[in-house]
């Protein structure tokens, strides 16, 4: 694996073949979102319209690229699947997504410490 186990944390022979291609799998969507970033940015500050349309379809051309990675990923990774699917293509604020049907979370009086009810009891 010459080349990319530069970037490997731990040694390739403790990792495994799954474990490796998923650490290939991330580094290209890395690869990919830096380019569409790359992209984007040059398309934005051209002004050419012709070149600009060359890097904006350039820059798409990358997304694809990261969709087809973070899917072959999303399809060996349970947990990640999971996640994407509780946040991806939804409504709403993103951030309220985090405790959606989360047994224990703020909304969710039963999994609470009542901690704030203790304190207003201690008060004389």
């Amino acid at each position: 694996m010459a080349g990319s186990s530069a970037t490997l944390h731990e040694s390739p022979e403790r990792l495994g073949p799954e474990t490796i291609d998923r650490h290939r799998a991330t580094v290209s969507i890395m690869e990919e979102l830096e380019a569409i970033d790359w992209y984007d940015q040059r398309a934005a500050a051209s002004d050419d319209d012709a070149l600009r349309a060359i890097l904006e379809h350039n820059r798409d051309d990358e997304k694809e690229h990261a969709a087809m990675a973070l899917e072959w990923l999303r399809r060996r990774d349970p947990s990640l699947d999971e996640q994407l699917r509780k946040y991806l293509f939804t409504e709403g604020a993103i951030s309220e997504k985090e405790n959606d049907g989360d047994p224990g979370s703020a909304d969710d009086d039963a999994g609470s410490l009542h901690i704030g009810s203790l304190r207003a009891e201690a008060t004389p």
